[in-house]
């Protein structure tokens, strides 16, 4: 029951925004981001504590902190918004730097994959990549409500987005390659580990982990690994930016050239999150001291 419940919140919501006019739906995205730091006062510490770990100790975190929430508000109004008559909007209000390496990548008959930082919309980013001939497969997590799980398929279908569902004992990876090898693209957020069993590295000067899957899979494949950064305009519209290819270097093993690899991604990852620092929506814990501290951060 609780599940049908929760389901159709999501669907009512959806149907209210799908009414509203952009500006509208924008501005009071920010305006729910920025009321929710009300209530989550965990994740609001952790948002001070991951902007000051980009900005440096001297920032005002609790005005950066407010932004990232009134940024990430902005992201799921979008979501509930988004409607397949409504692309054509969307995709002109968009720019895309970068755009020659995203089509060299593409045209290489390699496979690409595109690694993105959670920032701005980068779901959007998936609905600019089709109009460039680059529809991609993306991974989306299992829940528990399958109803929901459902809605976030047809929701990014509606941006051109394929999705794979990350199950238990499911064969995520081999969709991923075949996908690949059959010279076509992937996008994988790349900056939380969410197994924790992820590839050592050196992030904002502090160690942590990042998931293996992008340079592991390009690795594997030969295919193109392109970082990408996703931001939103200060009004209407959104901004991307396709990174010249990372090339992973040369070791003798696959773990030594993932190890090297997975640390030169991150260090691309910093670039693109210091350029809009609080559009990164990363409001959970994401370092080792981090989940020592969460919870105990004055907020």
């Amino acid at each position: 029951m609780k599940q049908a419940i929760v389901y159709q919140i999501y669907r009512v919501l959806a149907a209210l925004f799908g009414l509203l006019p952009e500006p509208v739906v924008r501005h009071l995205g920010r305006g729910l981001g920025k009321a929710a730091t009300l209530v989550a006062r965990d994740r609001f510490a952790m948002a001070m504590r991951h902007q000051r770990r980009v900005q440096g100790e001297g920032i005002d975190a609790r005005k950066a902190a407010r932004e990232v929430f009134a940024q990430y508000g902005r992201y799921w109004t979008e979501t509930f918004w988004v409607r397949p008559r409504r692309a054509r909007a969307i995709l002109e209000r968009t720019t895309l730097l970068g755009i020659e390496h995203l089509h060299a990548a593409r045209d290489s008959g390699r496979g690409v994959v595109l690694a993105l930082p959670h920032c701005g919309n980068w779901e959007i980013a998936g609905l600019r990549a089709a109009a460039e001939d680059t529809r991609v497969l993306a991974v989306a997590e299992a829940l528990s409500n399958e109803r929901i799980v459902q809605w976030f398929i047809d929701v990014r279908a509606s941006m051109e987005i394929d999705i794979v569902i990350a199950r238990k004992g499911g064969s995520v990876t081999r969709a991923l390659i075949e996908r690949l090898r059959a010279g076509g693209t992937i996008a994988l957020l790349c900056d939380r580990d969410l197994t924790g069993r992820g590839i050592p590295v050196t992030l904002f000067g502090e160690e942590t982990t990042m998931p293996a899957g992008p340079v592991a899979l390009a690795d594997r494949t030969g295919a193109v690994l392109l970082p990408v950064g996703t931001y939103f305009e200060d009004g209407a519209g959104h901004h991307f930016e396709a990174h010249p290819p990372l090339q992973i270097p040369d070791a003798p093993t696959t773990e030594e050239r993932v190890a090297l690899g997975t640390q030169a991604l991150a260090g691309v990852v910093e670039r693109i999150i210091r350029k809009a620092p609080e559009q990164w929506h990363l409001v959970v814990p994401n370092w080792p001291s981090d989940r020592e501290r969460a919870g105990g951060e004055e907020a």
